[in-house]
């Protein structure tokens, strides 16, 4: 019994040392780690915002982007305007997979439908600020015919979307649509951008220097801001609301919104 009692008390000083070793106390912590690491994967997955499909209309009024919404949500090419701060909204359905077939004569489209919800911000609305947060992707219309005369606001109000915490974080992609080009005085999306990255260029100088830590900026360091630099990607299109040239755009949304 004796002899139990000492070898007993062997292998409980044998466990102590094990338990205290270097080895053992690095086992512990990692598995302490990757425990912590899976409980916030699996909490982040459980809380975070399921993907949407919205997708908002803004930009300066006058820029035509009520008569593509309508375009959009049930091809009509009535012009239509927001009367008040709320939004227009409505259902487009388009066509992940367009095929032409024929029957009887009759020519159709076929495909994988997919509804997507639109809403038309009126002008430079506060109320944007609101609907970003929920947003799958962003048209931003600019009246091309008209173009130069709105050029600084129109570049000041991208500039505000552009540098909006959830547009950042959310890595939402915006469409700079410049519509109106069935005009035969509308100027080019190449030329537009050009001139919207000059403006927003001075802008970002300027806010730099009265920026705060928590604000987000735009471009790179040191170099000439470009749409490129953003950390949201911006696709260019041209559009036409009142001759329903809107192939460019509904590409972008189909691109963006998962059926």
């Amino acid at each position: 019994m004796e002899d139990l009692q000492i070898l007993a008390k062997q292998w409980l000083h044998q466990g102590i040392e094990f338990v205290l070793s270097k080895e053992t106390t690095k086992f512990f912590n990692a598995t302490y780690v990757l425990f912590l690491a899976i409980i916030m994967l699996f909490f982040h997955r459980l809380f975070r915002p399921k993907k949407t499909n919205i997708v908002l209309f803004s930009g300066l009024s006058g820029s035509g982007k009520t008569m593509l919404f309508n375009r959009l949500r049930d091809r009509s090419s009535h012009r239509g305007v927001v009367t008040s701060m709320e939004p227009n909204e409505g259902t487009s359905v388009l066509h992940t997979k367009i095929t032409m077939v024929e029957k009887d004569l009759h020519f159709g489209f076929s495909g994988i439908t997919k509804p997507v919800h639109l809403l038309d911000v009126p002008g430079h609305s506060p109320k944007l600020e609101e609907y970003l947060p929920l947003a799958t992707a962003l048209v931003f219309v600019v009246d091309a015919m008209d173009f130069l005369p709105n050029c600084r606001a129109a570049s000041e109000y991208l500039y505000d979307i552009l540098t909006n915490a959830s547009v950042v974080t959310n890595k939402i992609p915006v469409l700079l649509c410049c519509n109106k080009t069935d005009k035969v005085t509308a100027y080019t999306k190449d030329f537009i951008s050009k001139q919207m990255e000059k403006q927003i260029e001075k802008l970002r100088v300027s806010r730099i220097a009265i920026s705060t830590v928590n604000d987000f900026t735009l471009g790179i360091e040191g170099e000439v801001f470009s749409f490129s630099h953003c950390q949201n990607k911006v696709t260019l299109a041209e559009s036409s609301g009142l001759t329903g040239e809107t192939d460019q755009v509904q590409e972008f949304i189909r691109e963006h919104v998962k059926p």
